[in-house]
C-alpha cells in the first residue's frame, strides 16, 4: 500500500520502462497482406490505402526480397482476377496456372522459406462480388464449400503452406482438412478466420480487388448473411471452438480495433494460435487522418499495434507491418 508501494517508481525512465514492458512487438508478430495482378513491372497504388500497392509476378518477386530482409518471414496472398475470368461458380479459382497459383510459386522462388498463406474465398473470382456461389437470390453454402475445396487443393499443389479460408461458409474447416489429408497434403496448415464480422471497415480492401458485392436485383447487396453480426460475443466464440474442433491450427478475428474484447475472449479459450487482421479501413483511416496533420501517425500506428497484441494476438495481418518493423 501508498506509500511502501509506488507504482511511479517503474516509470521513472525509459531503462525501467523497457525493462518492466509486458508486450514486445517483433517482426515475428506479423503476416505481410499482399495484393497481386497480372502484367509486367506493375506496382500500382489502391487509391484508398495510400502507401499500399498492387504488384505484378515481378515486382512480387522484388517485394518479398524486401520483406524477407526485414525479418518478415510471413506472407498472405490475394489475388486481382480479370473480368473475363469471373463467374458465379468460381471456375479459375482452382486453374493450376491461374493467377494464385503462379503468384504462390513466384514467392517460393524469390524466397523459398518465406510462409505463404493463400486467401481462400470465391468473391475475387465472382461476378457478383460474393463469397459463395449465388442461386435464386441466396449465397448456397455447400456447393460453395466443394468449389473451395478445389480452390484449396490447388493452392496446396503450387506449394501454399498454409490456406486462410475468409468465406465464413458453414462446415468448410472439415472440408478442406479432409480434401488436404485425402490428397496427401496433411503438412499444410489452415488458417481459419473463424470470428469474421460484416464490417464497414473492408471498403478499401473490396477497392483493391474489385470484390465488392455488385448492386443487381435478386442478389444480396451486402455479406450479412454469411459474415457475423458485430453486436454478437458467444457467436464468435461458437465459431471458434467449431473451427478448432474440425481442425483449424491457427483461428482468426476480422477486423481488429473494434473487436479486441473478441480477440481477448478468443485467446482465453484457444487451444491454438490466434491471428488478427488489422484491417483496410484501419489502415486508411489513420493515413487520411496523418495526412491532415491531426494524428502523429507512428506513434498511434504502434500504439494500435501494441493493443492488438496486447489483447492476445500470437499473429497480426497488418497493411503497416513493413513500417513497424523499420521502427523496431
Amino acid at each position: 500500500m501508498f506509500p511502501l508501494r509506488r507504482n511511479r517508481r517503474l516509470r521513472v525512465s525509459d531503462t525501467i520502462r523497457s525493462l518492466v514492458k509486458e508486450t514486445i512487438v517483433t517482426p515475428d508478430d506479423f503476416l505481410v497482406p499482399l495484393f497481386v495482378v497480372e502484367g509486367t513491372g506493375v506496382k500500382e497504388e489502391i487509391a484508398s490505402m495510400p502507401g499500399y500497392y498492387r504488384y505484378s509476378l515481378d515486382l512480387l518477386a522484388k517485394e518479398v526480397k524486401e520483406l524477407w530482409s526485414l525479418g518478415l518471414k510471413s506472407v498472405l496472398l490475394f489475388v486481382k482476377v480479370p473480368d473475363n475470368l469471373k463467374d458465379n461458380k468460381g471456375t479459375e479459382a482452382a486453374n493450376p496456372n491461374g493467377l494464385m497459383q503462379r503468384a504462390i510459386k513466384t514467392v517460393k522462388e524469390a524466397t523459398p522459406n518465406m510462409l505463404v498463406m493463400t486467401d481462400v474465398a470465391l468473391d475475387p473470382y465472382s461476378i457478383y462480388g460474393h463469397d459463395g456461389i449465388v442461386e435464386n437470390g441466396k449465397i448456397v453454402n455447400d456447393a460453395t464449400v466443394d468449389a473451395l475445396c478445389r480452390m484449396a487443393l490447388s493452392h496446396a499443389e503450387a506449394g501454399a503452406d498454409f490456406i486462410a479460408p475468409s468465406d465464413m461458409m458453414d462446415g468448410r474447416i472439415v472440408a478442406l482438412r479432409e480434401t488436404l489429408e485425402d490428397n496427401s497434403f496433411e503438412h499444410v496448415g489452415i488458417m481459419s478466420y473463424s470470428a469474421k464480422y460484416a464490417s464497414a471497415f473492408y471498403g478499401p480492401f473490396r477497392d483493391a480487388l474489385d470484390s465488392a458485392p455488385v448492386d443487381q436485383q435478386d442478389i444480396p447487396k451486402d455479406k450479412k448473411t454469411y459474415q457475423m453480426d458485430y453486436h454478437n460475443r458467444l457467436e464468435a466464440l461458437r465459431e471458434t471452438r467449431m473451427d478448432i474442433e474440425e481442425g483449424a491450427d491457427i483461428v482468426m478475428v476480422k477486423p481488429g480495433l473494434c473487436y479486441l474484447d473478441i480477440v481477448r475472449e478468443v485467446k482465453n479459450m484457444s487451444e491454438v494460435p490466434v491471428a488478427v487482421y488489422q484491417v483496410s479501413g484501419e489502415y486508411a483511416m489513420l493515413k487520411a487522418a496523418a495526412a491532415k496533420g491531426w494524428l502523429d501517425h507512428d506513434a498511434v500506428m504502434m500504439e494500435q499495434i501494441v493493443s492488438i497484441k496486447r489483447a492476445g494476438a500470437d499473429l497480426i495481418a497488418s497493411y503497416f507491418a513493413k513500417e513497424v518493423v523499420k521502427l523496431l
